[in-house]
């Protein structure tokens, strides 16, 4: 703003009153600016300091009651009415009861001869025992599986000599059992612990597996298991809904890139019915080309954020885009935590803010979701239809009268942004009850990678990263079909070297198994310990 002196003014009154309305203009654009680097202050200050979580305060947020609620353009925002909800409070469980399935070793204690005979000199009765149990662990045990096979020959013509076969290994000329293929594999990628750990943790129980071995073992069973994958492939494009997310991953030695640039890890989630899919790919871009490859031929519902990249696709033939609501939800908690609300002047409380209405509603529909968690598909959506839809109505005639008042680069006007741009993609959740009001399965899908990328914070190669994505999958899906990842992949390393036909792999689906024991997989190798 331009300082302009007692002389400086103009006589004119016409003029005068075009500087003072330059000046008044320069003063609010300044003051807006300032507002909006406060808010940023407030934002950063939030994201280092203050609880990541974005679980709503029950006392702030309660659900509005519909039938007085009204949204006039000249009125004040509605505050949310009260409600008096009644708590039962639970009696503490107590400890829970040790699993029955688990080996009991019994320890018995008894009382010494002299302490079992009674003041009055009679010898005293055993008539019962007071037992009690506390959990033991057993530290991880290392064996050596001798592979012994028969030679025999002719002693009359001594033409030749017969050995016994070798089974197929899943690393041929390996010293890696399917037991320990599959040990180190949860340990990286359920466990999070990173190959050089491992290598300590073996040293210790004196063996010595150098990192390089169990990096190598890792990509070779990697891609033992391409063909399983292929059909995870296969079963994921048959389903009526894919969840889609991307995270950041760097890797050194990417060609013609340096090595703190980024890559991507992708992941996609589906499936049909009682047939759960979770798949990663790793690419070295977050393009929408790798989208539209991933996609490529599938037809049905698509479920993302509002990335760019995934707006393509989302268009094509065949696809359905759906909205998260997870996502929109999250722009109106940002933009809760710097607003300041104002206060009534007939009753002297805070009023709430924009974002405390938004997230009122957005609670609201999420509120309709629990209700709908045990009905049926069909039930679902007629719940969606009938009390959904009308609350998503309110929340539209809010969002018109709303946005035009807030400036598009305070967090408030982000929030409402993006509300507006995906609207109706937000909708779309309501046609069909197998969809989701958010795609918080997919980014509950790739935490366990996060997790594990805060432990070994890099891939080395191109190859490792590829390895990386397939064997999170297997490990994902199997979760996702409630098997023991263990138990799993050891049944896989075993079994999928020998499978000669497509049935024999699809035997080793997740879905077809019901448990690794079940399915025969015995707890320890055959042998004679010696």
């Amino acid at each position: 703003m331009t300082n302009v002196t007692a002389e400086q003014l103009p006589d004119n009154p016409e003029a005068l009153k075009a500087l003072l309305r330059q000046q008044s203009e320069q003063l609010e654009h300044k003051q807006q600016r300032i507002c909006l680097l406060e808010e940023q202050i407030l934002l950063l200050r939030n994201k280092q300091f203050s609880s990541s979580s974005e679980k709503a305060d029950s006392a702030q947020l309660e659900f509005f009651n519909e039938a007085e609620t009204a949204v006039d353009e000249d009125a004040e925002d509605p505050a949310p009415a009260t409600e008096t909800v009644t708590y039962t409070r639970k009696k503490p469980a107590g400890r829970k009861p040790l699993p029955e399935d688990l080996p009991r070793v019994r320890i018995e204690h008894d009382l010494p001869e002299e302490e079992k005979v009674c003041i009055c000199g009679c010898q005293m009765q055993l008539i019962g025992e007071a037992l009690s149990e506390q959990l033991d662990i057993i530290p991880a045990k290392i064996q050596v599986l001798q592979q012994a096979r028969k030679k025999y020959a002719c002693k009359a013509c001594e033409s030749g000599v017969k050995t016994a076969a070798l089974p197929l290994q899943p690393i041929p000329k390996s010293n890696a059992s399917p037991g320990l293929l599959a040990h180190i594999a949860v340990a990286k990628y359920q466990d999070a612990l990173p190959l050089t750990r491992q290598t300590k943790i073996f040293r210790r129980i004196g063996v010595d597996l150098p990192r390089n071995t169990l990096a190598n073992w890792i990509i070779r069973s990697s891609e033992l298991v391409q063909p399983l994958l292929n059909l995870f492939e296969d079963k994921l494009r048959e389903g009526p809904i894919i969840q889609c997310d991307e995270t950041p991953l760097q890797v050194l030695k990417e060609s013609d890139k340096a090595p703190q640039s980024q890559s991507y890890m992708w992941v996609r989630l589906g499936g049909a019915p009682g047939q759960k899919v979770v798949l990663y790919d790793y690419h070295p871009s977050r393009s929408g080309a790798v989208a539209n490859t991933l996609l490529s031929g599938f037809n049905g519902y698509l479920q993302t954020d509002d990335y760019v990249g995934y707006h393509a696709v989302g268009t094509e033939q065949g696809i359905t885009h759906l909205g998260c609501w997870a996502h929109a939800r999250r722009k109106f908690v940002e933009a809760q935590k710097v607003a300041g609300g104002k206060t009534s002047k007939s009753k002297g409380k805070k009023q709430p803010s924009k974002a405390d209405i938004a997230l009122n509603y957005i609670g609201h529909l999420y509120g309709i979701e629990r209700k709908g968690q045990r009905l049926t598909v069909g039930e679902r959506c007629r719940l969606r239809q009938e009390e959904s839809l009308p609350v998503l109505a309110k929340i539209h005639n809010w969002l018109e009268k709303t946005l035009p008042k807030s400036l598009p680069k305070t967090a408030l006007g982000k929030a409402l942004g993006y509300l507006h741009k995906n609207w109706k993609k937000l909708l779309v959740y309501t046609e069909d009850g197998r969809l989701n009001i958010d795609n918080n399965a997919a980014e509950n899908a790739i935490r366990p990678f996060v997790i594990g990328r805060k432990n070994w914070l890099f891939s080395d190669t191109p190859k490792g990263a590829k390895a990386s994505a397939a064997l999170y999958g297997l490990i994902e899906t199997a979760k996702a079909n409630r098997l023991e990842p263990y138990d799993y992949l050891r049944r896989v390393y075993t079994d999928l070297p020998r499978a000669q036909t497509v049935g024999e792999i699809e035997a080793l689906l997740p879905w077809n198994l019901q448990s690794a024991t079940e399915a025969g997989l015995p707890n320890e190798p055959k042998g004679e310990v010696t």
